[in-house]
């Protein structure tokens, strides 16, 4: 049995589903005093969600919810969305904080915070020499650390630098977040898997993002912003070859274009408009700083920001981030493949709905089928 009665009440389908326990229990009992359950997933930063419920009092005095031993620390949960027959999951992870506030009226507030399965990369400050006895790979770090916590590596993801001998001296989660970074990578833990590597601009587009589109539409708002005042190219100054001075080397996106035009100012007939990344000190090598240069100016091409929400039961889908999206409806300009920078689930008494950042480094619908056309199949 899932949250039908609470989250149908204006007739949606979508409903949030609540597994709770290494049994994967689902809190049935528990539904009709939650109050909402708010999911924030971002392509940066750790998945988190938050569970309201109003409780009340049993006959024994027992409150229902912070009595019931249900929502204890590191207990594992996992948030579904379930559209009729099929179900997609929004998160998984551990509960991390419990809040409970007594207010004046017999009734209470129990707030239970959660956090995706990273946080049990978290727990241990770990010191090893990776590649002591050989040199290692990023593949190789990878796959061990996933085994270890009971996770697998993403088929996407990518086998990162060879040859190292490397110290670590930092949590799991920490260690992997610098490899990341020294790969000019993402690090993405959902549903179970560990994703290492580029942003995915040419995966498989997920459902796409319909803007005034009859009965077709299934987004309730949309707006965009394109920032000129960004730069497009970052400058770096290495050590010449003969180690007599300096050369400055200057690095531009290298990832494909989401649309038909770069979103830059090449042709504007102005300067150059470079950001001059400094050497920190801090031992970098000039491999790695070359690296780190090329993913500012990939993040720095992203000048083409939206942000909006879907309603989540005519979507019928769960929007993930780190992965493209097409938006049809909103002009030939503006239109096209999107790639989804974070995700906030909303599940209530209003029904499902997600509100979500897209950025994308292009102008121009590059859609194979374009609004018009799918109107057209309707008549």
């Amino acid at each position: 049995m899932s949250l039908l009665s609470l989250f149908t009440a204006s007739d949606q389908p979508a409903e949030c589903r609540i597994l709770v326990g290494s049994e994967k229990s689902e809190i049935t009992d528990y539904y009709p005093y939650l109050k909402e359950v708010k999911v924030e997933c971002s392509r940066k930063e750790a998945a988190v969600a938050t569970l309201t419920f109003d409780t009340v009092r049993d006959l024994d005095g027992s409150w229902i919810i912070q009595d019931s031993e249900t929502f204890v620390p590191w207990a594992p949960i996992v948030i579904e969305a379930v559209f009729g027959d099929k179900t997609e999951e929004v998160m998984r992870g551990y509960i991390r904080e419990i809040s409970a506030d007594y207010p004046s009226d017999e009734t209470s507030v129990v707030t239970v915070n959660c956090q995706d399965e990273s946080i049990a990369l978290d727990r241990e400050h770990v010191g090893r020499a990776w590649g002591a006895s050989a040199p290692t790979t990023d593949a190789v770090i990878l796959a061990d650390i996933a085994g270890n916590h009971g996770l697998t590596v993403h088929p996407d993801s990518q086998s990162g630098k060879s040859s190292l001998v490397i110290n670590q001296d930092a949590t799991d989660i920490v260690f992997l977040k610098d490899r990341a970074k020294a790969n000019g990578y993402e690090l993405i833990i959902d549903q179970g898997k560990i994703y290492f590597g580029p942003m995915r601009l040419e995966a498989q587009p997920q459902e796409t993002i319909m803007v005034y589109a009859g009965e077709e539409t299934n987004c309730i708002s949309f707006s965009s912003n394109v920032d000129s005042h960004s730069p497009d190219k970052v400058s770096i100054e290495l050590a010449q070859e003969n180690g007599a001075g300096v050369v400055t080397r200057i690095i531009e996106s290298d990832l494909p274009l989401m649309g038909t035009t770069a979103a830059n100012s090449d042709g504007s007939g102005l300067k150059d408009f470079t950001w001059k990344m400094r050497q920190d000190g801090s031992g970098v090598s000039e491999e790695d700083r070359i690296t780190l240069a090329q993913a500012k100016a990939n993040e720095l091409a992203m000048k083409v920001k939206a942000n909006g929400t879907i309603d989540g039961s005519f979507y019928g889908h769960v929007l993930r981030v780190g992965e493209p999206v097409p938006v049809d409806g909103i002009g030939e300009w503006l239109g096209g493949i999107y790639y989804t920078d974070s995700v906030v689930h909303r599940f209530s008494h209003e029904g499902y709905q997600q509100d979500f950042s897209l950025i994308r480094n292009a102008f121009g619908d590059n859609l194979e089928s374009g609004l018009l056309g799918a109107l057209a199949a309707l008549i």
